[in-house]
């Protein structure tokens, strides 16, 4: 029994898309390393910490905690441990909620405000600098095919 010339076609193919979905997990892992030890260095920071901030910065009245870990897909327990540390360093407050005696908002704090943007500024400086091999051209281009593979996948969840 012969493998027809069709079928090795679409081994081949599929084959090579998963040495590049490996190529886009080892890509992403070592650029988070980076980003991770860049932040602990230069801020005696984390990415979490960072992330939750970044998150916080889009909402200027605040997210409860569920929206909170909803924007950053992570459970409830995970993001309470971040935002206690950051209340105790004076970055974010938490304000209640009118009407809802368990809830409460949190929100960035001037001084939580202020070490955001230095640590954004870095952050997208560093990633300039690891992806400056790419043209804004292929940028574009790379950034929409990840966009329709995203929303292809979006449409099989559905």
């Amino acid at each position: 029994m012969s493998i027809q010339p069709e079928q090795r076609s679409e081994e081949a193919a599929s084959k090579a898309r998963l040495r590049l979905w490996l190529r886009f997990l080892k890509t992403s892992r070592i650029i988070e390393s980076e980003l991770r030890e860049k932040l602990r260095q230069e801020f005696a920071s984390t990415l979490p910490r960072f992330d939750v901030m970044a998150a916080l910065s889009r909402y200027e009245e605040g997210l409860k905690m569920s929206q909170l870990s909803g924007v950053l897909r992570v459970s409830n327990g995970n993001v309470t441990g971040i935002v206690d540390r950051l209340a105790q360093d004076g970055a974010v407050v938490r304000v209640p909620v009118p009407g809802d005696r368990r809830a409460s908002m949190v929100r960035l704090t001037k001084r939580g405000q202020e070490e955001f943007a230095a640590q954004a500024a870095a952050h997208e400086a560093w990633i300039d600098e690891m992806l400056a091999g790419f043209s804004p051209d292929e940028c574009a281009d790379i950034a929409a095919r990840l966009d329709g593979l995203v929303a292809s996948l979006g449409e099989r969840e559905s």
